[in-house]
């Protein structure tokens, strides 16, 4: 049998539980309101034109390449566009990462993982480094990113 301040002890974890549970959930909601609304801009004005005629060249460069890069100066009045309206992307805020939300940082890193899919040498370790220099990460947050990473190899539990 519990004793009395077994019983408070208990009573304050089950608090501290929900609270938690509270508080994930809030992030849960975040992210699918962030996964039902990703990119939504680039189905339209002014960023649909430029990506229907580039998308395909994008897709079969190296990412970091200078092909990749000279394909990207093509894009920027969509890309533009783009940064300026969608939060998971360094370059809409003035600090870059700095500024960012956990929320921006997990749609971001879900972003590139997906961005890789679209190049046959796509690699999102490879991309973390690229984008850890031209992002100027800091080599904790990097390696947080590259240990997530390892989440997207263990798909077998959904």
């Amino acid at each position: 049998m519990e004793t009395k301040k077994e019983a408070i002890t208990n009573n304050e974890t089950r608090k501290h539980i929900l609270n938690v549970a509270k508080y994930i959930n809030i992030v849960i909601y975040h992210l699918l309101d962030r996964a039902q609304k990703h990119d939504e801009t680039k189905f339209s004005e002014p960023e649909l034109p430029l990506f229907v005629k580039l998308t395909d060249k994008l897709s079969q460069s190296t990412y970091g390449s200078a092909e990749h890069t000279a394909m990207l100066k093509k894009l920027k009045p969509a890309l533009d566009h783009h940064y300026a309206t969608n939060r998971h992307h360094p370059e809409h805020y003035p600090n870059g990462i700095e500024d960012m939300t956990l929320i921006d940082l997990v749609e971001m890193l879900c972003d590139w993982k997906a961005s890789t899919l679209r190049h046959e040498d796509g690699n999102i370790l490879k991309s973390i480094e690229i984008n850890t220099d031209r992002f100027k990460i800091n080599p904790q947050l990097a390696k947080i990113l590259q240990n997530t990473v390892e989440l997207f190899d263990h798909t077998d539990t959904f």
